[in-house]
């Protein structure tokens, strides 16, 4: 028995990682000698809404999936999308069926953390905005909140051994537990320990409200470090808070009339993209924890919709083999494979698996620019009123 509840990735390659009704439909298919040639498709709204999300989680998707005799068309890592398939599935249906469970948790869960961490990143757009949310998650599936961060544009995050898997460095300087430690009234040699501890590549940003009114922290924060400081944070608990716009401006005054213009405020602590607007002429900075880490699921759903080349569908569902395109006005346009492509229309399910084989790479900064290209295109929420 392992030490934690933990599915080991082999597991899921193998496709043991599945739901119990797959292996009786493998068994039940293979006992009748039936194997068809199938198109499967992944959606998650049939017809466009207008109510774009982000698609992530195709790198895992494919991996997945590599090595099965089958072909696989999808949307690329990091494309906007508000209806029709974001994936399209070609082979004996043996050869997937049950694979099902885990891709679609693959790209339901990824591209619900990167919808929100979008929202929240467009919710203060010219702030630096951080991924704080890992500790609310099980720590298996770190990377894929931070990863799914990024690739919304996110400024950094903080899990460190996510930051291994995914191939950047984590970002972090110090909690309550370490300002505890130091006992109170000793907030002045915390925050000098720090700043003689860590590398000095490490931003100076003092936590300051740990024990007394967050303006007097700051004040002394500002004068154990002085230059050396480069922002304060506050992470006051709800329960303490009041007016937190007007505590963070009075912070804000108070490091000015002291001569600390360049000294940034960094606001934490049940962070959402409405706390963002609320603050965003106020603060610098934000770190978002919940309501990335903790976001809903992409509600998507993996349907048959051709049997040797025969269109079928459940009854909800569209049949047909489908191809879905992004036009100039950033308009989302669903058509059966063999209709007409709209005018000005860029087709956007695009190869990834040919017989077995991945046929593209995932490179995060090509789909963070995918992602800002898309925003642009799409006009994705921006302002107060878009986004209320």
């Amino acid at each position: 028995m392992s030490q934690f509840d933990i599915i080991p990735p082999e597991t899921i390659k193998s496709g043991a990682a599945t739901d119990a009704y797959f292996d009786r439909t493998v068994e039940t298919l293979k006992h009748a000698d039936q194997n068809p040639q199938v198109v499967a498709e992944i959606t998650a709204d049939q017809f466009p809404t207008g109510e774009f999300e982000l698609l992530a989680g195709v790198k895992d998707a494919a991996y997945l999936l590599k090595g099965l005799p089958i072909d696989v068309d999808a949307l690329f890592e990091g494309t906007l999308f508000d209806g029709g398939p974001v994936f399209q599935i070609e082979g004996n249906y043996l050869d997937f069926a049950r694979y099902e469970t885990s891709l679609l948790g693959f790209l339901s869960h990824a591209s619900g953390i990167a919808t929100n961490a979008l929202r929240a990143r467009y919710a203060a757009p010219d702030s630096l905005v951080l991924s704080f949310g890992t500790r609310h998650v099980h720590p298996s599936i770190a990377a894929v909140v931070e990863r799914s961060a990024l690739l919304a544009d996110l400024d950094g995050f903080s899990h460190v051994a996510a930051g291994d898997v995914i191939g950047r460095e984590a970002g972090g300087t110090m909690p309550h537990a370490l300002m505890i430690c130091f006992g109170r009234g000793n907030q002045e040699k915390a925050w000098r320990a720090f700043d003689a501890a860590v590398d000095e590549d490490v931003p100076r940003v003092t936590l300051c409200d740990t024990y007394s009114d967050e303006v007097d922290e700051v004040r002394r924060a500002a004068e154990a470090l002085g230059d050396a400081l480069d922002s304060v944070r506050l992470d006051t608990t709800g329960s303490r808070r009041g007016d937190f716009r007007h505590i963070v401006r009075e912070v804000r005054w108070e490091l000015d009339a002291n001569g600390h213009e360049d000294v940034d405020v960094f606001v934490s602590g049940g962070i959402t993209p409405e706390t963002m607007r609320e603050l965003r002429d106020v603060a610098d900075g934000f770190g978002v924890g919940g309501y990335i880490s903790n976001a809903d699921p992409v509600d998507f759903a993996l349907d048959i919709v051709e049997v040797e080349g025969t269109p079928t569908a459940k009854r909800g569902k569209l049949s047909g083999k489908k191809q879905v395109y992004r036009t100039d006005d950033g308009s989302h346009h669903i058509t059966l494979t063999f209709q007409e492509e709209p005018p000005s229309g860029d087709a956007l399910l695009e190869p990834l698996i040919r017989d077995g084989e991945i046929v593209r790479d995932f490179d995060l900064d090509t789909a963070i620019e995918r992602v800002r290209v898309d925003v642009d295109r799409t006009g994705f929420p921006k302002t107060d009123e878009e986004t209320a």
